[in-house]
């Protein structure tokens, strides 16, 4: 390559990169996805399993208590997450219509700010997502310190702020 820039035309890479981009993260919003709708299923059986040695041991046992809150803790979480999974499929909605929104500025006039707009209400559910993701992490933390608390006969932890 010369020093010019033949045969590079820097709109077309420009083009490329604005149809890329949005692309990727409707990809990336999938994979967050389903990494939720894993957790939640996983929640959603460790609860049941959770009723189920509740509803086996007798009136009174120290266990149930534990049983109780924990089961609390991961409805909490649960609720978390589905808000989080609201928030990724929201986002991919939002980049699938930025990608949408650009496709048409070839045939109709649109503002540039429209698909601007799309791809960074995406980008702010992401954030959203992570910060809901974070607050079920914490949640998590304190269901296994009630775990190790009764394990190791200590006393219970405070619950998170």
């Amino acid at each position: 390559m010369t020093g010019g820039s033949e045969g590079l035309d820097l709109s077309s890479i420009r083009l490329i990169g604005t149809a890329v981009t949005p692309a990727v993260m409707v990809s990336a919003c999938g994979i967050v996805a389903t990494g939720l709708d894993n957790q939640i299923a996983r929640m959603s059986a460790r609860v049941r399993d959770m009723t189920r040695e509740w509803r086996l041991l007798p009136e009174g046992h120290p266990r149930r208590g534990v049983l109780r809150e924990e089961v609390a803790i991961l409805d909490k979480r649960h609720a978390i997450l589905a808000r989080a999974i609201g928030f990724t499929y929201s986002a991919l909605l939002s980049f699938v219509m930025t990608s949408l929104l650009y496709l048409t500025k070839f045939h109709v006039d649109i503002p540039e700010a429209l698909p601007v707009a799309s791809f960074s209400l995406g980008v702010v559910l992401l954030g959203g997502m992570a910060v809901l993701a974070l607050a079920s992490l914490r949640l998590g933390r304190h269901a296994i310190a009630l775990e190790r608390a009764e394990l190791f006969d200590e006393p219970p932890p405070p619950p998170p702020r």
